[in-house]
């Protein structure tokens, strides 16, 4: 059976590069929503750090990138979803989804020291990672780091199976 891995972190806690090698390690195809967003969307976006507006989007990927993910399933492959999952009500929809679909899904959650984060988001800013998307100001940070919802036990025990890291 297919699977799907929800990388769950907040802002700077390595989400991208965990998706890359767990997609390495599964055989499996890797979404990432920075990716997505800032290849079709952040160009056209008419005011920086615009909510609403980023959000409405965002939804637009997702969609297309589940449709993507079942189609994987379908044929056996895992796909490896880099969208942030920042949220429970995130997080439980994909779960959802992924029942909806008949696909395993495994929740992969980075947990690491805000401090530490934001030196990793300066670099990468930099250009000293191989992850940049786009810029992340202290103020996109701090916003983000106001939603992020680290994942109960409880909630982890919800999933096919959940791997911690700090």
């Amino acid at each position: 059976m297919a699977r799907w891995h929800l990388v769950a972190g907040s802002t700077g806690a390595g989400k991208s590069t965990a998706a890359r090698e767990i997609a390495e390690r599964v055989g499996g195809v890797r979404f990432s929503i920075d990716e997505w967003m800032n290849a079709l969307y952040w160009m056209d976006c008419p005011e920086k750090n615009d909510f609403p507006w980023a959000l409405e989007r965002v939804g637009r990927c997702e969609a297309q990138i589940e449709a993507v993910a079942r189609e994987l399933a379908r044929v056996g492959v895992d796909a490896v979803l880099d969208l942030g999952f920042t949220t429970r009500a995130q997080r439980m929809g994909w779960l959802t989804r992924a029942r909806a679909a008949g696909v395993g899904c495994v929740l992969h959650v980075l947990d690491v020291d805000a401090e530490v984060r934001w030196e990793r988001v300066c670099k990468r800013n930099r250009g000293e990672s191989g992850t940049y998307a786009f810029e992340v100001t202290r103020e996109m940070f701090c916003f983000m780091e106001e939603r992020w919802e680290l994942p109960s036990v409880e909630e982890r025990a919800e999933f096919d199976g959940a791997a911690f890291s700090s």
